[in-house]
């Protein structure tokens, strides 16, 4: 008898959650807040990336 009310509280859990994710279509302005401080961390990153190519070609004599 347990067991089976653990599973319709799983499938009622599954079917909530799957109806939450889908009722939000569009993303709120954090998620976009989010989005472009991820852009400019990869940015920095390949900045960062470059300017280290930069250093090791100059010490190597080819820059």
């Amino acid at each position: 008898m347990s067991m089976e009310l653990t599973s319709k509280k799983s499938a009622a859990l599954i079917l909530f959650a799957s109806l939450g994710l889908a009722g939000c279509p569009s993303d709120g302005p954090l998620e976009e807040a989010g989005e472009t401080l991820d852009e400019a961390a990869d940015d920095v990153g390949d900045a960062i990336d470059d300017a280290a190519d930069e250093v090791e070609d100059a010490v190597d004599g080819n820059g």
